[in-house]
């Protein structure tokens, strides 16, 4: 049992490491556009925040705080997901792009939440 929680953090961590370098990229698209460099700024910070608040929160201090940087992290995620639909629903160009990622962001923020609750007992 602990063999495969650890290949779910893992996986999980890779998987918030690959989707923090595709927004990198992505928002490098966007960037060509005067129009959405504010945006693009927003996508960046959430979009790559919600790994990093992950991975931080490995060196928490007690439970409280752990669960605390994995609500940090869901809150990057809906925020993300915010700006790519702004971006899909703005942006022909992007938008299939847009809609891909904001499904991994989904699917990422269902997993932080699912954490969350069951860090806090209510699962």
């Amino acid at each position: 049992m602990q063999n495969r929680n650890s290949n779910f953090k893992d996986d999980f961590n890779k998987r918030l490491i690959e989707f923090a370098v595709n927004i990198i990229q992505f928002c490098s698209k966007l960037r060509k556009n005067r129009d959405f460099w504010v945006i693009a700024d927003q996508l960046l910070d959430s979009g790559t925040s919600m790994g990093s608040n992950v991975h931080e929160a490995k060196s928490s201090s007690s439970k409280r705080d752990y669960i605390k940087f994995f609500e940090i992290a869901l809150k990057s995620a809906n925020e993300t997901i915010f700006w790519l639909i702004v971006v899909a629903t703005s942006l022909a160009e992007l938008k299939t792009e847009a809609l891909e990622h904001k499904r991994e962001a989904e699917e990422i923020a269902r997993i932080l939440a699912s954490g969350i609750l069951t860090m806090k007992g209510r699962r």
